[in-house]
């Protein structure tokens, strides 16, 4: 998608829309960068709820941002997931291997307080165009 040190700015209408002076993703050097997804659905807005509801609506919006930008969740290098609390972590790690499947990126785990809009999971991702 991009030429040695072309910059591509990724916008695609089937993720949540950016909520400040940011991209939803960068192309640079055949590699994507994603700005950090929380659970906000494109059409609907921000998804509460049980938290492997908002895992599954965050990665969504990982994937289609992916897919706009050349590239899959299956050429994913690194995730860093953010958690309000670590007591949610088997449930997030659930939804997050079925996503991946049998891929295995790299990834991090941060707990945090609390997240924009009062969500509880959020996750940024590297991946290869």
């Amino acid at each position: 998608m991009t030429e040695n040190n072309e910059i591509v700015y990724v916008q695609t209408p089937e993720a949540a829309q950016p909520q400040g002076h940011y991209s939803q993703a960068v192309v640079h050097g055949g590699v994507v960068y994603v700005a950090m997804q929380i659970a906000i659905d494109p059409q609907n807005g921000p998804v509460s709820g049980p938290v492997s509801r908002q895992a599954n609506v965050a990665l969504n919006n990982v994937k289609n941002i992916l897919e706009a930008a050349g590239s899959s969740m299956s050429r994913v290098l690194r995730v860093t997931v953010y958690v309000s609390d670590i007591a949610h972590w088997g449930e997030v790690n659930d939804v997050y291997a079925d996503f991946f499947g049998e891929h295995r990126p790299a990834r991090g785990v941060v707990p945090t307080k609390e997240l924009h809009l009062g969500l509880d999971v959020a996750f940024e991702v590297t991946a290869a165009c």
